[in-house]
């Protein structure tokens, strides 16, 4: 008996060998709010359930305690939430939000009670850390990945987050900016709200929303204030044509607590997408749905009562707790509470924490609720090994007119679709560009059209481009006379490529050179090194040495060095016909007619009467029928069969000569020939006559370090009068032998001067392109 005594004192519990009549379970609950309102009805609606159904926990009945959360405040929190444990509470459901999550997940850690909330979706509560902290709704990482999905779905690549700045919404956030990353997107702006933001507050915030470049927000905050922030956007001009806005399920759940909405409530969210958790359908939700009304009557007198998905996700969680409870007693487990040592070390407790006492068998009930596999009103419920839940999904709403439309769902197991995620499951996971769908979207501004997501910021850092300010070649690149802009192919080339970027390119031409001579693109290069310049637009090179220093974009133009020299134009005269031989051809050609002639006659003359006769007329006969056969004008027949398949091939070599001969000679009576005594870049490398280069270019150090020309044969040449001017002078009066430049100024200079010529090959392959700082 003294035994019996001390153990009684020492633990708290109930008969160890029956199961206690009632279990008392607590609700940590902010129920002046519209969420907290229809949490209670839902939670009483369960508790009453269970306590009516002999199959769950036999005659064991379900005590219900209500705490009211004071507007979730931390501090007031904790000692709410310990009142609720000194009454011998084996779990808890709640909190309401992730920030009073977070402070009670440490003392159910210490008291071994489980806390399970439904509302509280902050993904960083689901880390080991709180191992007593049971969320029985989906996980908010699986929403930010819904929202990653319609984002790049859509083709945007930035977005600003707007969230209250507390842990709710930083962590949620946290989780879509790294989803956004695993799809080549970003987060370009946050904007972080007070909890509980006033109109002032939420004004300055939108504000510098609407100087950035981005115009797709995502809205993550709470049904409590989430409204207000749509109301200030709308009075900012912030929902018209251009605006995406992306809301988090705080919005499906505003609109399904207080529908019908007034019609200016709704006018603030026209076009709004938004996520709701998705409820298959099902008998048991359409029964609760129909209860709904019977659940309510005689309750709003706050404000209307509409069933929102954190009223199923309440009920059906009572139903999770009792399932593992029911389990937890099946498998001989009591319910017993001893005194926390570690309180007991405490010197001077007046706050009585002596009557909290730790659940013993806390660690087994949170191990049943785990393995719980029902199917409720929201569905078939069960957890993953990482502690969410199976499967899950959102719809996807758009606001329109004075209701909602849904455009879609998302699902962890296939992403986008049209069709209910439930029908995907049987079949093999699909997530391909062209099985992401979505319904036609009705954005802000009434239309159907995809906004493009961006426009150049009011605030945004301009791009400082270096574009070379060039005396020569102005085609490609040149300042607009007494203004800051410029024109010219390259400049053209620029602006398409920034037009078809999917986002907003600020930036300013800054030009670089003093107008008097063409700039050293090197050194301009060298400019956005240290940080002069962000970028250079214009005909620069990419060279090897170049590329050490900046980023280039691909090549615009290929482009490589070549070599112009002066021409002589060689004029037709009255021997023009013997100029398609050379001397050689002609000789060999002759001497097979004769060869060929002899041959015949050969094999022909002891059978053929045509090649018989005095020696004389044999002679003849040879001559006369070898060369007849260049026109295929020969009457002599042949009769061997070895002479018909000598003349068979000679008459086809003869084929081929006529048409070269006819083609050659063509060509010479009819296009004009141009000579030059420089054949290429090996004969400006023998020679000691001067080169000619463009100033600025770099074909000076090229000729110099790579083709090893000497620096005293370079002559720098400006512009292409000048360059003209030396070409025709030549080396002997003070010009050049040859110019070299890029084929894209060469071909420029050539197409009105037609004394010139490209001679040789090009000797280098090189483009042009754009420059970038490597950041």
């Amino acid at each position: 008996m003294v035994v019996s005594n001390l153990f009684s004192s020492s633990v708290v519990g109930l008969d160890n060998s029956t199961v206690p009549p009632v279990v008392n379970i607590g609700v940590l609950y902010s129920f002046n709010t519209s969420v907290g309102r229809i949490v209670k009805i839902a939670v009483e609606a369960a508790v009453a359930d269970i306590n009516s159904d002999t199959s769950i926990l036999g005659n064991t009945k379900l005590n219900l305690s209500l705490q009211e959360d004071s507007k979730y405040r931390g501090f007031l929190s904790i000692a709410e939430a310990l009142q609720l444990m000194a009454t011998h509470t084996v779990a808890i459901i709640g909190p309401q939000t992730s920030t009073t999550a977070h402070v009670i997940s440490h003392i159910a850690n210490e008291l071994q009670v489980p806390l399970l909330s439904f509302s509280a979706t902050d993904p960083t509560l689901s880390s080991l850390q709180f191992p007593f902290f049971i969320r029985t709704a989906f996980n908010d990482i699986f929403q930010m990945t819904a929202i990653a999905d319609i984002v790049s779905h859509f083709g945007w690549r930035e977005v600003i987050a707007v969230y209250g700045d507390d842990d709710h919404g930083r962590n949620g956030i946290g989780g879509l900016g790294d989803k956004l990353a695993e799809r080549r997107c970003k987060i370009s702006f946050k904007a972080p709200m007070p909890p509980e933001a006033t109109s002032e507050e939420i004004t300055d915030v939108l504000v510098q929303v609407a100087l950035a470049e981005s115009r797709v927000i995502v809205l993550h905050t709470s049904t409590a204030w989430g409204p207000k922030v749509l109301s200030v956007a709308k009075s900012l001009g912030m929902m018209q044509n251009g605006y995406v806005w992306i809301a988090t399920t705080f919005l499906t759940s505003f609109i399904d607590i207080d529908s019908p909405l007034s019609s200016e409530e709704m006018d603030n969210m026209q076009g709004v997408i938004a996520l709701r958790m998705y409820i298959p359908d099902s008998k048991l939700k359409r029964s609760f749905f129909s209860r709904w009304t019977n659940l309510t009557s005689g309750k709003e007198g706050n404000g209307p009562l509409g069933l929102s998905t954190y009223g199923i996700f309440a009920y059906d969680t009572v139903y999770v707790l009792a399932r593992a409870l029911d389990t937890f007693f099946k498998q001989g487990n009591r319910i017993t509470f001893s005194p926390d040592p570690k309180i007991s070390q405490i010197s001077g407790d007046s706050l009585h924490l002596d009557a909290v006492k730790i659940f013993n068998e806390g660690n087994q009930l949170r191990k049943s609720i785990h393995e719980v596999n029902m199917t409720g009103v929201t569905g078939p419920f069960r957890y993953t090994s990482d502690g969410n839940l199976a499967n899950p999904a959102y719809e996807i709403i758009n606001v329109i007119g004075t209701g909602t439309r849904r455009i879609g769902y998302w699902s962890n197991y296939s992403g986008l679709s049209i069709v209910p995620p439930e029908t995907l499951y049987s079949k093999p996971p699909n997530r391909s560009i062209e099985n992401q769908k979505l319904l036609t979207v009705f954005w802000p501004g009434e239309t159907t059209q995809r906004p493009r997501g961006w426009v150049f910021p009011n605030n945004g850092k301009m791009l400082k481009i270096g574009v070379p300010k060039r005396v020569s070649y102005r085609e490609f690149v040149s300042q607009v006379q007494s203004t800051d802009t410029f024109k010219g192919f390259c400049i053209d080339v620029f602006l398409s490529a920034v037009n078809l970027l999917p986002y907003a390119v600020p930036y300013k031409f800054i030009p670089y050179g003093d107008g008097q001579s063409n700039p050293s693109n090197t050194e301009l290069v060298r400019l956005i090194t240290t940080g002069v310049f962000d970028a250079a637009v214009g005909d620069i090179t990419i060279t090897t040495e170049r590329t050490r220093m900046v980023d280039f974009t691909q090549p615009y133009i290929e482009s490589g060095l070549v070599v112009v020299a002066s021409v002589k134009k060689t004029d037709s005269n009255a021997w023009a016909f013997l100029t398609p031989f050379t001397p050689m051809m002609w000789t060999v050609t002759a001497i097979f007619f004769l060869l060929v002639g002899a041959v015949v006659w050969i094999l022909e003359h002891r059978l053929n009467d045509d090649f018989r006769g005095p020696p004389k007329k044999q002679v003849a006969t040879i001559l006369w029928f070898s060369f007849s056969t260049m026109f295929f004008a020969h009457r002599e027949n042949t009769v061997s069969t070895l002479g018909r398949f000598v003349l068979l091939i000679w008459l086809f070599v003869v084929l081929i000569i006529n048409s070269s001969y006819t083609a050659s000679l063509t060509s010479i009576l009819t296009v004009q020939q141009l000579s030059s005594s420089i054949k290429g870049i090996e004969s400006l490398v023998n020679s000691k006559e001067p080169i000619g280069y463009m100033q600025g270019s770099f074909a000076r150090s090229y000729l110099i370090d790579e083709i090893g020309i000497h620096e005293s044969r370079l002559v720098p040449l400006k512009t292409p009068e000048e360059t003209m001017k030396a070409l025709e002078k030549g080396p002997q009066k003070g010009g050049v032998a040859a110019y070299i430049n890029e084929r894209a100024y060469i071909e420029l200079f050539l197409s009105s001067r037609c004394d010139f010529s490209i001679v040789g090959q090009e000797f280098t392959r090189n483009g042009w392109g754009y420059k970038f700082h490597v950041w």
